[in-house]
């Protein structure tokens, strides 16, 4: 079951749902619209190993915004602090920035619940296009959960900024 816009907004007053800056013009039906961080991340090499660290490099956006080109991955990030131990974040793109053709957290859209920090996102651009920080690049939803909960203690826990890849930790 999805949270409609008005949860949503019930549950941070509660503080069962951490959005952080929260502001109630970024509500929609049945989500919360998440902006772009200041930075990007990207990975150094064009070929990338999954069973080693993956060196990247931080772009700050400029004030006129930055070009994401094809063919590369960028690693930002949700302005807000987001998570919830008690529903299941899930987040996407927006359909206004899917019609530029930039796919927003096309993967890895399930956010463990547990999980509370700056959410990593990341976009491919199917043609070149300009994206600014603060803008509206995204959005997340909240799932009620059934069942007994773990609560997420993981790797990326409070993460600050955007986050590369660890997976190559799983083969250690």
């Amino acid at each position: 079951m999805i949270l409609s816009g008005n949860k949503i907004k019930e549950e941070v007053k509660k503080g069962r749902i951490t959005i952080e800056p929260f502001d109630e013009n970024m509500l929609n039906p049945n989500s919360y619209n998440y902006e772009l961080g200041d930075y990007l991340k990207v990975y150094e090499k064009d070929t990338l190993d999954s069973k080693k660290h993956n060196v990247t490099k931080t772009i700050e956006i400029p004030d006129e915004g930055i070009v994401l080109m094809p063919n590369k991955i960028y690693l930002g990030y949700t302005k807000e602090i987001i998570g919830s131990d008690y529903f299941v974040p899930i987040i996407t793109g927006r359909s206004s920035t899917g019609r530029l053709g930039l796919f927003v957290q096309i993967t890895s859209d399930l956010v463990d619940i547990g999980f509370k920090g700056n959410l990593t996102i990341q976009f491919c651009a199917t043609q070149p296009v300009r994206v600014y920080k603060g803008m509206k690049i995204g959005q997340v939803l909240f799932h009620r959960i059934y069942g007994d909960v773990t609560l997420y203690s993981g790797k990326y826990q409070n993460s600050i900024g955007p986050r590369e890849s660890e997976i190559w930790r799983d083969f250690s």
